[in-house]
């Protein structure tokens, strides 16, 4: 009754089409699509098996000119810090490589496109070993998939959550502790060589995207959680900066 009454319809019509009794239009089934908040990948889905084509197109994220530019702008405003732009699979399409002492200990093979965000947190060869937390970043990304993969049955997420779950079990406590920033978020605290750098994590999606490339499209900004944090990527930034212009003076010098 509910959903048709969202759906400016009856329930004697909806009963039957979920009987198959009737056969909808094109406008119910985007009716019924936005009522139940469908992604726009099972959307067209939805309009192939009512034998109507797609409405809504897919394509690269290259052809999406002006999409793609502001997406740059956010990840390159947002240096010092990490951001990066990912798919619904959580592979990195676009990425402002700041801080780039954090991979220095990465397996190449995880580094390699398309880099994989989850898998390169918590894979035993990527971030794992220097994440501080390990238990509780852990706890907090099965938790983000378990979420997406109830709201959407994604194979693809469903293969990942499977593989992080077949990785070592981190010692420690996965429950969030209340001092701190960690008493209402939970961080991401990485261990480098100049300190621990302590991150809260941010998710920007695009409003009313119509197409599919772009609705699965989400930006993870990453914020310091502390002044050490600020401080720190303050000094890592200025140490690559550095290295970046002696390569160029031997460079040069060649």
């Amino acid at each position: 009754m509910d959903l048709a009454a969202a759906a400016d319809s009856s329930t004697r019509h909806l009963s039957c089409l979920e009987t198959g009794r009737a056969q909808p239009s094109a406008e119910m089934v985007m009716r019924l699509a936005e009522r139940l908040e469908i992604p726009l990948r099972d959307r067209n889905a939805l309009l192939l098996a009512a034998g109507f084509a797609p409405a809504f197109a897919e394509r690269s994220l290259a052809e999406l000119t002006s999409a793609h530019r502001a997406i740059e702008q956010i990840l390159e405003a947002h240096k010092p810090y990490p951001a990066f732009a990912v798919d619904r699979h959580w592979d990195i399409v676009l990425s402002n490589s700041a801080l780039p002492q954090l991979y220095v200990d990465c397996s190449p093979e995880l580094l390699r496109r398309p880099v994989n965000a989850i898998r390169l947190m918590l894979h035993p060869f990527g971030l794992a070993p220097r994440i501080v937390n390990l238990a509780e970043w852990r706890a907090h990304i099965v938790a983000v998939l378990r979420q997406q993969i109830e709201a959407r049955a994604d194979s693809g997420a469903q293969a990942l959550l499977a593989e992080i779950m077949a990785y070592p079990a981190p010692t420690g406590d996965a429950a969030a502790s209340s001092e701190g920033p960690q008493r209402y978020a939970t961080p991401l605290r990485i261990a480098t060589g100049a300190g621990v750098v302590s991150f809260l994590s941010t998710t920007t999606i695009f409003g009313t995207p119509t197409d599919v490339t772009l609705s699965e499209l989400a930006l993870e900004m990453l914020f310091p959680a502390d002044e050490e944090t600020v401080a720190i990527a303050r000094k890592l930034t200025a140490e690559e900066a550095a290295r970046l212009e002696r390569e160029r003076a031997l460079v040069g010098a060649r």
